[in-house]
């Protein structure tokens, strides 16, 4: 699933593609699921011949400023993507092999096309249509903004501060970490690395953290999240010590990483990688 690294991957291609550019083309596909609220029409008629003053994101969320048109927002769910048409893209995990376009050159599963003045296409698409598109007049005024804490890689709060609220949950580590209003823009593979690489056990209570692991977990959380960002979510290109490259699979998964068992659970409703005898 996308989170906050692939998400400033996603916010990136929108402003290098289209900031300071018009919109000459917009093409918004029907879909009452991913468009849940907002019409294909009238999304479609914000966007045709606007001009992008910039663009935004704040945990997993993106969003595009119209200027006086309004702003395009969106979450890219389980397996949304955006694109650069022509240019080279990574493939999240939820793309397994398949051919991005169809025979016709046509993006599969596309949900939004965009055509700069220049020429340049941007795409974004969904085979599981968990993504979701909306429109409004200000990032400001944004109800799900509004309901999310800090964000993770732009606005990490202080060890003081994360151990403050740390301490009044009896919730485990790992649904601390996935709760958007306090980790906002963590995410299951995130949570996973960043406990693993601190020697935190997922199932430990938030109020049983010591001032000294929240510090480490809180470096761990900043390390990770920010080479993630700089190599553009590229997975080819995370370290080898990250358990990120074995933490999948389930059952049918590696049972091992670097030579000790590695666990799979259920925590705090999600699936969750963990090795016992480093995490505690």
């Amino acid at each position: 699933m996308p989170e906050l690294p692939e998400v400033e991957t996603v916010r990136r291609i929108f402003d290098r593609v289209l900031t300071g550019k018009k919109i000459v083309e917009a093409e918004v596909v029907p879909d009452d699921i991913v468009l849940k609220g907002t019409s294909a029409e009238s999304l479609q008629a914000r966007l045709q011949g606007a001009t992008v003053v910039g663009t935004g994101r704040k945990g997993k969320y993106w969003w595009i400023d119209l200027g006086d048109r309004g702003v395009l927002f969106g979450h890219l769910g389980m397996a949304g993507w955006v694109r650069e048409i022509g240019a080279h893209t990574i493939r999240i995990r939820e793309h397994g092999n398949a051919p991005l376009d169809d025979a016709n050159g046509r993006p599969k599963f596309l949900k939004l096309r965009l055509r700069a003045e220049d020429g340049r296409e941007v795409v974004m698409t969904d085979g599981r249509r968990l993504a979701r598109l909306w429109e409004g007049d200000s990032v400001e005024g944004d109800k799900k903004l509004k309901a999310l804490g800090p964000d993770m890689w732009t606005d990490l709060p202080t060890t003081e501060a994360l151990f403050e609220k740390l301490k009044k949950k009896k919730a485990p580590m790992k649904a601390i970490l996935l709760d958007q209003k306090v980790f906002a823009g963590v995410g299951n593979w995130i949570a996973d690395e960043v406990l693993y690489q601190a020697g935190i056990a997922p199932k430990r209570l938030g109020s049983s953290m010591t001032l000294e692991e929240v510090e480490i977990l809180r470096e761990k959380l900043w390390e990770i999240l920010d080479l993630a960002v700089q190599v553009g979510a590229d997975k080819e290109k995370f370290p080898e010590t990250w358990i990120f490259g074995s933490r999948w699979g389930g059952a049918k998964g590696e049972e091992f990483f670097q030579g000790e068992p590695l666990v799979r659970e259920q925590v705090g409703g999600r699936t969750t990688a963990w090795v016992p005898t480093r995490q505690k």
